[in-house]
């Protein structure tokens, strides 16, 4: 029953290249950093991410964007990083943009085994029209396009049938967990990591404190530890690490 791995690199050695991969955290709220640098300097490539936002040019996955090891994104949210609109529209990189409540219900749902849902987002638009740029060609025409999705009408009103999601890996970041792999999550880091970790086949956890079982009031867990098989614990430079994705100063 103890998850807990020696080290971020050690969690990560067996992600292999191609894999896909769910990543938890709201633009740089509650993002797996070390589990995210641990990734990139065993230099695996070719991964298919999906996530709200892809980072900034220097923090989150904007790390492995940056060295070219993303093949491939479904999230909600480009975000601040230049890095990713010039790969995307240049090309380099395959885009899905999901709406962000469709994008944690996907992965809600793979989590809980249910292979589709319908959903009124999206009706009328290219969401479920298809044709959404995913990959443009290098002289800007778009190449690969999202299919049109089934539709259907209930009680009068029209949904559109959108397909769960299931990686072959995730990782996110808790605030506490213990060595069971049970989770507690803070404030905004409450976004998508739960989501992400419930899509996962093998979800990698890291967390800024790791405590004992039952050390965690079983009322405090926000994720139980059947869906996580790994945990990290974080030094606590490790932990205090966080950056802001846009400061505001009031004087």
């Amino acid at each position: 029953m103890n998850k807990v791995r020696a080290s971020a690199a050690e969690a990560v050695a067996d992600i292999p290249h191609g894999a896909s991969l769910a990543v938890g955290g709201f633009g740089l709220s509650g993002v797996p950093e070390v589990l995210i640098r641990a990734l990139h300097a065993q230099g695996t490539g070719e991964l298919k991410v999906v996530s709200n936002n892809c980072g900034v040019d220097d923090r989150g996955l904007g790390v492995l964007l940056a060295a070219g090891r993303i093949a491939r994104v479904t999230g909600s949210y480009v975000g601040e990083n230049k890095e990713f609109a010039r790969q995307y529209l240049s090309g380099e990189l395959e885009v899905e943009l999901v709406p962000q409540g469709t994008l944690a219900e996907r992965l809600r749902a793979g989590g809980a085994g249910i292979p589709a849902f319908y959903t009124p987002a999206g009706i009328g638009t290219q969401i479920a029209d298809g044709g959404l740029p995913w990959r443009y060609a290098p002289d800007g025409t778009p190449m690969v396009t999202s299919p049109r999705k089934e539709t259907r009408d209930f009680s009068g009103t029209s949904y559109v049938l959108e397909e769960s999601i299931v990686t072959d890996f995730a990782l996110v970041r808790a605030w506490r967990g213990d060595t069971h792999g049970n989770l507690v999550f803070r404030h905004a880091a409450a976004n998508f990591n739960p989501l992400a970790a419930m899509a996962g086949r093998v979800t990698i956890a890291e967390v800024e404190e790791l405590l004992e079982p039952g050390e965690l009031a079983p009322d405090a867990v926000h994720l139980p530890g059947i869906y996580v098989q790994r945990v990290v614990a974080l030094t606590p430079g490790e932990a205090a690490d966080k950056h802001i994705e846009k400061r505001t100063v009031r004087l």
